[in-house]
C-alpha cells in the first residue's frame, strides 16, 4: 500500500514538473513569437506611417492650391500692383515655401499685341511683369512693362504662353450653357510644373462668351478686357516638416530624387515616398538609427512580455498549488500510516500483557498472593494505558470540536505542582523535579485542563532524557498579564528544522528515543489545550543541551 503511494505521488511530481517544462517553454516560444511580430508591426509602421507625416508636412501646400490661389478669381482681373502686393504678403507670411510670385497683369482684345499670344483675332497681351518676394528691393518688383523697348525674355513668357495657349484652346470649344467642372478649371487655369504653380482667374460665362466673339467674328477694335496670371515660385527646403510619429522616425528631410541614401550611415534604416505637386522633383527622407528602433520595440514589446509572465506566474502558481498539497497529502498519509502503526502498537502491547497475563492466571492452579498482586499490577497498569491513549484521543477530539469547556476555579500552585511532581517520582524514582515558584501562589484555571499539559510536558521531559540525567526544572512566574510555566530539561534537544513541526498532530520526530511509544499526540494536545485556554506554548532548544517549553496563560491579579 505505501509502496503504491509513493510510485503514484513520484508520477505526480514527474507530471507536475513535464508541465511546468511544458509552460516554460511556452514562456520562451510566447516570448519569441511577442517579439518578433511586435518588431514586425514596428517596421510595418514604418513602412506605411510615412504617409501620415507626408500629410500633415503637405498640407499647407493643399491649403494654397485649393483654397488661397482660387482666391484670384475673386477680383476678376482688376488686380493692380498695389493690391497683388498684399496678396502676396499674405501669401508669403502664411506659406514660407513660397520664395516668389510673378504677377503677369495682362489684358484679352482683339488688338495687334507685341509681346503676348494670338489665336485668330483673340489675343492676351501683357502689360506688366512684377516679381514679388521677401525683402525684394523695390527697384527690382518690375520686371517688364509694355511701355519699355526692352522684349520680355523667353524664361519669363514661357508660363504665360502655355497658359494663353490652353484658355485660347478651350475658347474655341467653350459650352457657355454649362458650368465648368473642378476638372476643366485644373486642366486650363492651372499650370503645375516642378517648383512652380501658374493659374489664371477664371472668367464668368459672359466673358468667355465675349472672348468666343473677338476668337471667331469681324468686330471693331474691342475694349480691353482685363485678365491676372500668377505663378508661385515654390521652394520645398522650406516646407514645415511635421513629424507626427517621433517614435518611429528620428529625422525627417526633403531631399532631391536623385538623392542615394546608400553613402548615409549602415546603421540607419530609411524610407522615403515622393512629394507631390508641384514639389515632385523631390521627396520626403525619413531615416532612423537601428537602435533608437529597437527602443520603440523593446519598449512596446515590455507590456506584452508582462502580460506573458503574469500567465505565466498564475500558472506556476497554480502548479506550486498542486504540488503542495501533493506533498501535503503525503505527509498527511505518511503521518497516518505512522499513526496507525504506533497507535496499533500502544494498543496491541498492552492488549498482549493483558492477555498473557490473562492467560498465566487462568492456567495456573494455585498462585500464590504474590504472584496475583503482581498479575493484577500489571493488568491494572496496562489498563491504565489503553484508558489515558483513549482519553487523549478522546479530549483531542472535544477540544478541536469545542465540545467541552473552560471550569476555572482557584488552583493553590504549590500545592497543585508538587502533586503532579510527587505522582512523576513515585513512577519514575530516577527523575529529578526542581519547582521554583516566584511572587506567584493562586491562580484561575481549569485544573484538568492545567494538568493534562503538565503531565503531557512532564513525560516527554523524562522520555527524551538519557540515562542518568533526567533532570526537570519548573518555573512559575507572572509577566504583566501573563502567567509563564516554563518546563526547562536537560534531554536531548530538538534540531532547530524540527521545531515549526513538533506541535503538528501526528508529527514525531525520527530519532532512536522515538521509535516505540509515541502517536505524536502529546505536544500537539498541549498546544490545543493552551489555545483552548486562550493562551499559547512556546519552544526554545538546543540539540545536546536540552529544551524549554513556556506555557503562558492569561493571568488575572
Amino acid at each position: 500500500m505505501a509502496k503504491a503511494k509513493k510510485i503514484s505521488y513520484r508520477k505526480n511530481f514527474v507530471l507536475i514538473m513535464s508541465f511546468m517544462g511544458l509552460i516554460t517553454i511556452s514562456l520562451i516560444i510566447a516570448l519569441y513569437v511577442g517579439y518578433s511580430l511586435t518588431k514586425k508591426f514596428i517596421e510595418n509602421e514604418f513602412s506605411s506611417l510615412k504617409i501620415d507625416v507626408l500629410d500633415q508636412t503637405i498640407e499647407p501646400y493643399n491649403t494654397l492650391f485649393q483654397n488661397k490661389i482660387p482666391e484670384l478669381s475673386f477680383y476678376q482681373g482688376f488686380l493692380d500692383s498695389l493690391s497683388a502686393s498684399k496678396y502676396s504678403d499674405t501669401v508669403f507670411k502664411k506659406y514660407p515655401f513660397v520664395s516668389h510670385i510673378l504677377f503677369y497683369d495682362s489684358d484679352v482684345s482683339n488688338h495687334p499685341i507685341r509681346d503676348g499670344l494670338k489665336v485668330n483675332r483673340f489675343s492676351i497681351g501683357l502689360k506688366t511683369l512684377y516679381r514679388f518676394g521677401r525683402n525684394t528691393p523695390a527697384d527690382s518688383i518690375v520686371l517688364f512693362r509694355e511701355t519699355d523697348p526692352q522684349l520680355l525674355s523667353l524664361s519669363l513668357s514661357d508660363e504665360f504662353n502655355k497658359i494663353g495657349l490652353k484658355f485660347a484652346s478651350f475658347l474655341e470649344s467653350a459650352d457657355t450653357t454649362k458650368a465648368l467642372t473642378s476638372d476643366q478649371i485644373f486642366k486650363i487655369f492651372f499650370s503645375i510644373v516642378p517648383g512652380k504653380i501658374s493659374y489664371m482667374n477664371i472668367p464668368r460665362r459672359e466673358d468667355i462668351k465675349i472672348y468666343q466673339d473677338l476668337m471667331f467674328k469681324n468686330q471693331p477694335p474691342s475694349p480691353l478686357y482685363d485678365l491676372d496670371i500668377f505663378s508661385f515660385e515654390l521652394n520645398p527646403y522650406k516646407l514645415s516638416l511635421k513629424n507626427t510619429h517621433p517614435e518611429l522616425y528620428q529625422n525627417v528631410s526633403v531631399k532631391p530624387l536623385s538623392y542615394d541614401p546608400i553613402l548615409e550611415n549602415q546603421n540607419l534604416i530609411s524610407t522615403e515616398i515622393t512629394l507631390p505637386g508641384a514639389f515632385s522633383d523631390y521627396k520626403l527622407y525619413l531615416s532612423s538609427d537601428k537602435e533608437f528602433l529597437y527602443h520603440e520595440v523593446n519598449l512596446r514589446f515590455l507590456p506584452i512580455a508582462l502580460a506573458i509572465f503574469a500567465i505565466y506566474l498564475i500558472l506556476a502558481f497554480i502548479t506550486f498549488l498542486i504540488y503542495r498539497n501533493l506533498s501535503i497529502n503525503k505527509k498527511l498519509f505518511s503521518l497516518q500510516y505512522d499513526f496507525i502503526n504506533n497507535f496499533t502498537h500502544e494498543f496491541k502491547t498492552p492488549v498482549s500483557v493483558i492477555k498473557v497475563a490473562g492467560s498465566n492466571i487462568l492456567n495456573s492452579k494455585n498462585l500464590t498472593e504474590r504472584e496475583l498482586t503482581h498479575y493484577g499490577k500489571i493488568l491494572d497498569e496496562e489498563a491504565d494505558k489503553l484508558n489515558d491513549l483513549m482519553n487523549k484521543l478522546l479530549s483531542f477530539t472535544q477540544i478541536e470540536n469545542k465540545a467541552i469547556s473552560v471550569k476555572s476555579k482557584e488552583v493553590n500552585l504549590e500545592v497543585f505542582a508538587h502533586n503532579m511532581i510527587d505522582a512523576f517520582q513515585l513512577k519514575y524514582p530516577d527523575y529529578e523535579i526542581e519547582l521554583d515558584l516566584i511572587n506567584v501562589e493562586f491562580f484561575h484555571t481549569d485544573p484538568t485542563l492545567l494538568s493534562s499539559i503538565f503531565h503531557n510536558l512532564m513525560e516527554n521531559a523524562y522520555k527524551y532524557a538519557q540515562q542518568g540525567s533526567k533532570n526537570l526544572k519548573i518555573t512559575v512566574y507572572t509577566l504583566k498579564n501573563k502567567i509563564i510555566f516554563s518546563f526547562k530539561d536537560t534531554g536531548i534537544g530538538i534540531e532547530a528544522s524540527e521545531l515549526k513541526h513538533i506541535f503538528k498532530k501526528f508529527y514525531r520526530i525520527q530519532n532512536r528515543y522515538n521509535q516505540q511509544g509515541s502517536v505524536g499526540l502529546g505536544l500537539a494536545f498541549c498546544k490545543e489545550l493552551a489555545i483552548f485556554m486562550d493562551g499559547d506554548i512556546t519552544v526554545k532548544s538546543k540539540p545536546g543541551v536540552g529544551s524549554e517549553f513556556d506555557v503562558i496563560l492569561p493571568y488575572d491579579n
